[in-house]
């Protein structure tokens, strides 16, 4: 079982990616946000060549090649349960998913960087798929900063829900705005038409939301009255021990009481488990 499982897998991960031919595509154009591509690339090469060894070694443990070590029989284990093995989640970003579900979300994060490589810039980003999500708002913000001639430190940055549900929905005229799709709500739900939180459907745990958009601004322009000032996490667990699974506030409108929602436990998340 698990020697087919080993085989699926090697088919899945993608070669490395070439850096230095990467660099020199991106040369003339170097912005914050390339950078960000440069720093994801390096880390998910890094995770791949982890993948591809240890689980070469594993299949030449499994028909006698070479001896078990701890590691292999560790990662032969979760592998047989269907879990990622610890060597792999200490060179991903945090996650709850089951293996099958982590390889598919694997796939869909290489197709991103390779749209990014290939196309520039992208109009919409997943961030469940980025290492650190954080650096990529931070470039953006950097972006803005240049652009407008604002300090970096006075410039902050706000969210508003489109109505746009995929990219074939965005304007094709639409420049210079940062899109986020695949956030999911949870403890409330989300009114596309009156734009608004409402209350979640007994039947619905979460709730996947339409693109949202980036609006940089000035810190002292920064007023959100009747926007819950939502945090979004890597996962449901939320914060880990260390404090460490919040990645941003985004704002979202009610018509109700903010305190309502803030009981309620409301928050946005880059994964479902």
């Amino acid at each position: 079982f698990v020697l087919s499982l080993i085989d699926d897998i090697l088919q899945q991960i993608p070669p490395k990616k070439d850096l230095n031919i990467i660099k020199q595509k991106f040369k003339q154009n170097l912005t914050p946000l390339t950078i960000v591509l440069f720093q994801e690339i390096q880390r998910f090469n890094l995770l791949t060549s982890i993948m591809w060894k240890s689980i070469n070694e594993l299949k030449q443990a499994l028909n006698g090649q070479i001896s078990f070590s701890f590691q292999l029989d560790e990662i032969n284990k979760y592998l047989y349960h269907g879990q990622i093995p610890l060597l792999w989640r200490s060179y991903t970003p945090q996650t709850k998913k089951s293996l099958g579900n982590w390889i598919e979300h694997f796939q869909q994060r290489n197709q991103q960087y390779e749209k990014w490589i290939h196309n520039g810039e992208l109009k919409i980003i997943n961030l469940s798929g980025l290492h650190v999500p954080e650096s990529y708002l931070a470039a953006i913000l950097q972006i803005a900063a240049r652009k407008n001639q604002w300090p970096l430190d006075k410039v902050t940055f706000y969210t508003n829900v489109t109505k746009w549900q995929n990219i074939d929905d965005v304007d094709a005229s639409i420049q210079g705005i940062c899109l986020i799709e695949g956030l999911y709500l949870e403890g409330a739900g989300w009114d596309i038409e009156n734009h608004c939180l409402i209350e979640q459907s007994h039947k619905q745990l979460i709730q996947m939301m339409p693109l949202i958009k980036i609006i940089p601004i000035e810190t002292h322009r920064f007023n959100i009255n009747n926007y819950l000032r939502t945090p979004v996490y890597v996962t449901s667990d939320r914060r880990n021990a260390m404090g460490v699974g919040l990645v941003f506030e985004a704002s979202l409108y009610s018509k109700k009481d903010l305190s309502h929602w803030i009981l309620n436990g409301v928050c946005l998340l880059l994964n479902t488990d």
